[in-house]
């Protein structure tokens, strides 16, 4: 039996959950691991902020690099959070030759490329499974179980504040600001939710998922982002009219020139697909594979348990690399990707809601416009509506160069039939 000292920065909801179920789980470790861990040090911002959870014979400290300089810790577990100090942390603790665990995307998205770097050249592990899906182990399975594949398209519902929200929406009617402020009660939303409903958290999950999956670290400048704020709950209750509903998809696809597209959007489902049945707080992805096929990936994306499930997971990960003296291959390393398809030259289908004049001609002025941009229209659907000048349209259209969708949309806001803005979601269909 090994054991191996660690080092905790940050002790919240998930750090609180690693202390509680290393203790609890030891046995089970020891046994199907053959590691022990002792968790000798965490460092907090305040000491005398109580907590429900039993600390005994762990320092407490204030500094987390205090945890990188302490030469008998082996393993340093990162939940702090942010950019700054976190990024700090991990590079002395890698440059002082001790393995690093870290939940953190943010840090991972922004800084990735540069950490994986030093872990290499260190020849230390840095793991994240923690950083993305909770408890799901969809990294362990992009990285090993899924080795022999290229990936085709990688479809996820990776925010559970989004999915609860537009679930509640869907099932409910509730608003969107009723049902946020159920999500906040409940624990599954921040008090300033805007990471998560502007779709920032789920962007820093994607370019994770595509360095895992396609070996290059997207600038998240270049991943569009798109949140759930400005959805209707019309909208909502048009999707089930037409056999779909909505979802928050981080979505990367390659294609057959190494471009590998990456983006984070509402996203119309068809209601037979099995992402739409993922309800509240739950995460799933959907990974298609050229060997494999398409394979599914569910669980909880968040929590105390299912985060530390994972941060335990790399921990034991992390022990076995040290003991064999070999780091991990975080990430694919192949040529076969390269670059980033600009978010224009990618492809869907489109949902489109326009509040338009009530008289003869006006769906035909709004299909020469579709048609002058070289996209074809597959359903139009006119709901039952009060009698007034302006009413509702609702169409769907073939699939179309974003681009030339986007364009079309600018020229029939500008027509005299039409009134304010249009309404645009993307459609996913799965093509097989």
């Amino acid at each position: 039996m090994e054991k191996f000292k660690v080092g905790i920065a940050g002790l919240g909801v998930v750090g609180s959950g690693v202390v509680r179920n290393v203790r609890s789980q030891a046995d089970l470790l020891a046994s199907r691991s053959g590691c022990a861990f002792d968790i000798t040090t965490i460092a907090v911002k305040d000491p005398s902020k109580s907590r429900d959870l039993d600390t005994t014979g762990i320092q407490i400290i204030t500094d987390p690099l205090q945890i990188a300089r302490d030469p008998e810790i082996q393993i340093v577990v990162e939940l702090m959070g942010g950019t700054g100090l976190a990024r700090e942390l991990v590079c002395e603790s890698l440059r002082n030759g001790k393995a690093v665990v870290t939940a953190n995307k943010a840090l991972l998205a922004e800084c990735g490329e540069e950490l994986l770097a030093l872990a290499a050249s260190s020849r230390k592990p840095l793991c994240f499974e923690a950083s993305v899906a909770g408890g799901i182990p969809i990294l362990k399975a992009l990285r090993e179980g899924l080795i022999a594949n290229r990936i085709l398209s990688l479809h996820g519902i990776i925010n559970g504040t989004c999915n609860y929200i537009l679930s509640q929406i869907a099932q409910t009617g509730a608003s969107y600001a009723d049902s946020l402020a159920e999500a906040q009660k409940l624990g599954f939303a921040e008090a300033d939710p805007t990471l998560d409903v502007e779709g920032y958290d789920a962007m820093h999950k994607t370019i994770v998922l595509a360095a895992l999956a396609y070996g290059f670290w997207i600038p998240q400048n270049l991943v569009r982002v798109e949140g759930i704020s400005r959805l209707q709950n019309e909208d909502f209750s048009y999707a089930k009219m037409l056999g779909y509903t909505i979802k928050l998809l981080g979505t990367i696809r390659s294609h057959d020139d190494g471009a590998v597209e990456a983006h984070v959007s509402p996203t119309f489902i068809p209601r037979s697909h099995v992402l739409a049945s993922v309800g509240g707080s739950f995460n799933a992805l959907s990974v298609r594979g050229d060997v494999v096929g398409d394979t599914l990936y569910y669980g909880r994306g968040a929590g105390s348990n299912p985060t530390a499930s994972a941060v335990i997971s790399d921990m034991v990960e992390a022990a076995l690399a040290l003991s064999g003296g070999v780091a991990l291959r975080p990430c694919a390393t192949h040529s076969l990707y390269a670059k980033v398809r600009p978010f224009d030259e990618t492809s869907s289908a489109y949902y489109t809601r326009l509040s338009v004049l009530d008289q003869p001609g006006t769906l035909a002025k709004i299909s020469a416009v579709f048609a002058e941009h070289n996209i074809g229209i597959s359903s139009v659907f006119q709901p039952k509506e009060h009698p007034g000048d302006f009413v509702s349209l609702i169409l769907l259209s073939d699939r179309a160069l974003e681009r030339d969708y986007r364009g079309a949309i600018a020229t029939i806001e500008r027509l005299p039939v039409v009134s304010g803005s249009a309404a645009a979601v993307r459609v996913e269909e799965f093509e097989s």
